[in-house]
């Protein structure tokens, strides 16, 4: 039975709680050594200095009974805390109900938790935070050492309210003298995102709302933060470098005064479950803890699977439903439209959870609209909407407890841009091109991140663009809604404690991905925890399902591991045979550390929104279907009064798939081809990328990228690629669109990653871990293989357009800091560089000798020249 109480709104926003300031906060405070969770506390207190008894203050109060009980009267709300509860652990954690819509401040998510305790010093309550990663058996010489050598934290204190009682045994403490502090550190993160001196208001802040039921407290608190002063933008010298102005918050009518709001939790800590030793073979999140009481091991460090608890009803059956289902809560906050989606997308998982055993292992309860509980809360698993002006992702994150790695909590999240972006995008499209192609499907996939939305983007556009799907109809409805089935298959897999798999993009063929039925029964790639793009077909090829539509074969090996029922004797045994399998094909496994970012990624195999096998082959095609969808849009007519933004959006979505296809194409350049394996397996776990393969990357790269005829756009058609013009307004954003510097920019990341140091070791070094003998790809062979693509026009004596120029001065900026600037570069990278910038002087020389030349590019050719003679005469100084 649970008790609830709203606080009037009027009392939180209106009237506005004044609360007195502590007069003995900056005493001198008694020095103590923080106390473990369950010890005892010191054994000498003083006695409260509060005059007034337990039933003084709560007189004319309401009681609401639960875990610690409240006192409410008026606008005054005390905690009753149990002597017998002190100093005994209990799960702490914050939500945050409400944010300001923007940079990460959003509401409706997960904030921190922790393992606390309540512990009474002198006149004060305090809370503490445990350290508990640290540890070591009990009773023994080390548990001394490991609490002198690590602390606890101090998340707040207050006076206490009342003395002892000795009927009740408890005491009172003024829950607003408690929480109405800044424990999630607003301000921190304010002034983080913002660069501005906000400070958490008490003054102004208030509880609004509490809860106590048999196994938890809640209150609800509105968290005022406020800058008396906004930090004006620094000034700087003339001819400086402009400084960049701190942002200020765009969503207040005020920047200086904001809400924040928090839902605390204080629920019982479950008795320690057996934890589960982790396998690196195989993707879990883990708690890590420092064990200290073995010292002849070779680390103290033990990693523990996250997972719920789980446990069969009937150990006996072959399949039984579980003692405590998991059960996940779908916040009254999701649209009606997508609640099914939802709903199917995390009954997905029990598919798995049934070779295992369990029957019904997940449950999804739907909230009421005047339920009297905040999903929010501790004992509440959740799928919520959030919003904000500058979000379109997803996000499923867990708390656990630390002694174990049990899942005590998880609050997935889905941002209302996710689905609307992709909506907007593809309504905005006009009569579908008929010239070609037939309907195909109405499905589609997405990745599960900020990039959500543009990948969504690119499959419509494309789609509606081929008459695939009609925008507005029924078919939009259900490719939104799949869309949506497949993030939460992808975000439940995170509360379930599994890790993204990056490699499981291309365990399957491009046949295979052609199949349609093969796709339906297998999905398109071996887990739905990696990030996996559209499967679309080239025009006139066979076309599979556009998404993942059930689990892969590894989500099912990676909820074995965690769940299946073992004995403790047979334990190690089972799982070490379990992880064995991880030489099986579709169970390859990667995660974020192995595909890295874009910039330090260095397995071609390990990547986001790749597909196939042969990712190679993906990459060429992305690019062509890029190259397709530019093509029909050049066709078709605008409906009249339709307005030109979405012929820009549709070149910008093309664009940023050509990004990511060269990007993760230089992958393969000086790549290594990293497994997870154990010794035994019969695979080796570190193999350079063929040098074969290497070539054909860089040819991908040569004669795609480097093209100008790649990004061949009519010039009718560039005049009307408009930004609409009160998104012009909002953003300042120009009126023309500069496609040559969009070019620039995408062959400069894709030249930056090339010339990376990184690149330059590894492929020094493939001669230390390459079989002797074949014909190698070298340092000197990329160095040579890209001037020759980039400066064939000087090679020759001809005529450089605008595009090749832009892309010519990148190469030539590489160059020119190679010989003046080389920083950690080696020594054989820079010889390299010196030797080829003396082979392009020599074409240079040549060719503005050449009769017939424009203007411009004489000027270039001769501006090269100068700019190369100078740093081959210039001197440096070499790093190490």
């Amino acid at each position: 039975m649970s008790s609830f109480r709203l606080r009037p709104l009027a009392l939180a926003l209106g009237g506005l709680l004044s609360l007195a300031v502590h007069a003995d906060e900056d005493k001198p405070q008694p020095e103590t050594t923080p106390a473990a969770a369950g010890t005892a506390t010191p054994a000498a207190r003083p006695e409260t200095t509060s005059s007034k008894s337990f039933a003084e203050v709560t007189k004319g109060a309401r009681r609401l009974d639960g875990y610690f009980p409240l006192w409410e009267k008026g606008d005054k709300v005390w905690l009753e805390i149990p002597l017998s509860q002190l100093d005994q652990p209990f799960f702490f954690e914050i939500g945050r109900t409400h944010g300001i819509g923007e940079h990460g401040i959003y509401g409706s998510v997960m904030g921190p938790a922790y393992v606390a305790s309540f512990r009474r010093l002198g006149d004060k309550i305090q809370l503490l935070a445990h350290n508990l990663r640290y540890t070591a058996p009990a009773g023994s010489p080390q548990s001394f050492a490991v609490r002198q050598g690590f602390s606890d934290s101090l998340l707040a204190s207050a006076p206490l309210a009342s003395l002892p009682s000795s009927e009740r045994k408890a005491i009172l403490v003024d829950a607003s003298a408690l929480l109405l502090a800044d424990i999630p550190m607003g301000a921190y993160q304010l002034e983080s995102v913002y660069r501005q001196s906000y400070s958490f208001d008490a003054r102004q802040s208030a509880i609004i709302k509490s809860r106590a039921e048999a196994d938890l407290t809640a209150l609800q608190v509105t968290a005022h933060y406020a800058a008396a002063k906004l930090s004006p933008p620094p000034l700087h010298a003339p001819g400086a470098a402009p400084l960049v102005r701190a942002p200020l918050p765009q969503t207040l009518p005020d920047a200086r005064s904001l809400f924040l709001g928090y839902q605390y939790s204080l629920s019982r800590l479950p008795s320690p479950m057996g934890p589960r030793l982790a396998d690196d073979r195989i993707g879990h999140f883990v708690t890590t803890r420092w064990d200290f009481g073995d010292d002849s091991a070779v680390t103290p460090r033990v990693h523990y699977v996250n997972r719920w608890r789980l446990e069969k009803r009937d150990p006996n059956a072959a399949l039984s439903e579980p003692k405590q289902p998991i059960v996940y809560w779908l916040d009254r906050n999701i649209p009606e439209k997508y609640r099914q989606a939802v709903r199917e997308g995390v009954l997905a998982w029990n598919l798995a959870f049934e070779r295992i055993g369990f029957k019904n292992a997940i449950e999804v309860r739907q909230q009421e609209a005047d339920a009297d509980f905040d999903t929010a809360d501790a004992r509440h698993a959740s799928v919520r909407w959030y919003f904000g002006v500058d979000i379109g992702s997803a996000v499923g994150p867990s708390k656990v407890d630390p002694r174990t790695g049990e899942i005590l909590d998880a609050d997935i999240v889905i941002s209302d841009g996710f689905a609307r972006g992709g909506r907007r995008f593809f309504r905005e499209q006009r009569t579908p091109d008929t010239t070609a192609g037939t309907a195909v499907g109405t499905d589609a996939s997405c990745d599960y991140a900020a990039e959500a939305a543009a990948e969504l983007e690119f499959g419509l556009d494309l789609l509606a663009a081929r008459g695939d799907l009609e925008p507005g109809g029924p078919a939009e409805e259900r490719y939104i809604s799949d869309v949506i089935r497949d993030v939460v298959m992808h975000e439940v897999g995170h509360t379930l404690g599994l890790r993204h798999n990056f490699r499981a993009s291309t365990v399957y063929s491009e046949a295979q991905l052609g199949n349609k039925a093969f796709t339906h029964e297998h999905g398109i790639a071996g887990s739905v925890m990696d990030y996996s793009p559209v499967n679309l077909a080239l025009q006139g090829q066979p076309q599979g399902e556009y998404k993942m539509l059930t689990l892969g074969d590894y989500d099912y090996w990676a909820i074995e591991y965690a769940y299946k029922p073992l004995p403790a004797e047979q334990e190690a045994k089972a799982l070490a045979a379990i992880a064995a399998r991880s030489t099986e094909p579709t169970l390859a496994f990667a995660t974020d550390e192995d595909a890295g970012s874009e910039d330090d990624g260095f397995d071609p195999a390990v990547s986001r929104f790749d597909l196939g096998s042969d990712p190679l082959a993906y990459f060429e095609k992305r690019i062509k279907l890029s190259q397709e969808l530019w093509q029909r849009l050049q066709r078709r007519p605008l409906a009249q009064g339709e307005s030109y933004a979405v012929l820009l959006r549709g070149v910008d979505a093309g664009l940023a798939q050509v990004r990511r296809a060269a990007e993760l194409s230089t992958k393969y350049v000086g790549g290594l081809s990293h497994l997870r394996d154990h010794a035994g397996s019969g695979r080796e776990p570190l193999q350079p990328v063929s040098a074969e393969t290497q070539r054909r990357a860089l040819r991908l790269i040569a004669g795609s990228i480097f093209q100008p005829q790649s990004f061949r756009l009519s010039p009718d058609f560039v005049r009307r690629l408009l930004p609409d013009n009160l998104d012009r307004n909002e953003n300042r954003q120009p009126v023309g669109y500069a496609l040559a510097d969009k070019v620039k920019s995408l062959q400069g990341g894709v030249l930056k990653r090339l010339y990376d140091d990184d690149i330059a070791r590894r492929l020094l070094d493939f001669g230390n871990k390459a079989a002797p003998g074949g014909n190698p790809f070298t340092l000197s062979e990329l160095y040579d293989s890209l001037q020759r693509a980039i400066w064939a026009e000087a090679q020759n004596g001809g005529e450089a357009e605008l595009m090749r120029r832009n892309l010519q001065r990148t190469h030539l900026q590489h160059l020119v800091t190679l010989l003046t600037r080389p920083g950690n570069m080696p020594a054989d990278a820079v010889a390299l560089a010196r030797d080829n910038a003396r082979e392009l002087t020599s074409w240079l020389q040549r060719s503005v000798q050449r009769p017939g030349l424009s203007k411009e590019s004489r000027a270039h050719y001769a501006d090269a020249l100068a700019t190369l003679q100078e740093a081959l005469k210039a001197s440096f100084n070499r790093v190490g």
